[in-house]
């Protein structure tokens, strides 16, 4: 029985690029982080130690760096196939798989250069380019959501170790990560308004949320993930993961007070994580999904 290897990639993570628009006196300003991995025919560098064929991951960051200020960072999407297009050029490359996640900066006020970051929200995609053309990925992560009421859980298995109380009104809340599948991202620069589609979604999602009468966190997911689906026929699936970010009712009786719902102890952990993926049942496999 031989031994083999197996699959592998290698490249750049967590690249922290900002770049600033200085063109005029009010100034722009992008921060993302940049992750590349490239795959390809390198079994030589793991078996021999022969490097040949591997380009360095500091060469990989100064592309990252040098594509910002060549070609300026735009939509991230179109920014992360520039970049997996110009590895995928390189001889030994087969394949480039490049995430980007953004950070949210506002303007303070109408300064011209000031800004406050808005909260830990941010934008992301992942991009892979191979042999057959392009697949892309956006979507958002820690959009923080919370619900008062319009929330219930009950009617749950139990077993001998189950202690939890049913809930016909609660607090429902999460920090939600959603990725979405494109059906058109292999496309040229400028063919998709990546912004546009990106804002509607994410008001798709919030407007979801909200509407519905959540019987459980999985079924808000599904609720959520359908929406989407409904408006969006550019889109393959939907992945939504969200930690259920408990909150528990104080018992405030020790103190002689009544406590109808309205303090809470919000536990940082443990805490519930449910994934869902929501799908159209004929849509093709993506490989940005996979590492």
């Amino acid at each position: 029985m031989a031994i083999v290897l197996g699959p592998n990639h290698y490249g750049k993570a967590e690249i922290h690029l900002v770049r600033v628009y200085r063109d005029t006196a009010r100034h722009e300003i992008r921060d993302v982080l940049v992750s590349t991995s490239l795959r390809g025919d390198f079994d030589a560098a793991h078996v021999r130690g022969d490097q040949a064929d591997v380009l360095p991951t500091d060469s990989q960051k100064n592309a990252v760096f040098a594509y910002a200020k060549e070609h300026g960072v735009g939509e991230i999407e179109d920014f992360a196939l520039a970049l997996g297009r110009y590895f995928t050029g390189i001889e030994s490359v087969t394949a480039a798989r490049i995430e980007v996640d953004e950070g949210g900066w506002q303007r303070i006020g109408d300064h011209d250069h000031a800004f406050v970051r808005s909260g830990r929200e941010s934008r992301t995609t992942t991009v892979t380019v191979q042999a057959g053309g392009a697949h892309v990925v956006s979507g958002v992560k820690e959009l923080t959501v919370m619900k008062s009421s319009g929330s219930q859980f009950r009617g749950f298995r139990r077993d001998r170790y189950t202690t939890l109380e049913e809930a016909d009104d609660r607090i429902l809340a999460t920090a939600l990560t959603a990725r979405w599948r494109h059906l058109d991202g292999d496309t040229a620069p400028g063919l998709v308004d990546w912004s546009a589609r990106h804002a509607a979604i994410r008001s798709m999602l919030l407007d979801a949320f909200a509407a519905t009468h959540s019987r459980a966190l999985q079924h808000t997911l599904w609720s959520m993930g359908r929406a989407v689906l409904d408006a969006q026929p550019d889109l393959a699936e939907i992945r939504l993961t969200a930690p259920n970010l408990h909150h528990f009712v104080v018992d405030l009786e020790p103190f002689g007070l009544d406590n109808p719902g309205e303090v809470f102890h919000a536990a940082d952990r443990p805490y519930g994580l449910i994934d869902a993926t929501v799908q159209r049942d004929d849509a093709p496999p993506g490989p940005s999904w996979s590492a």
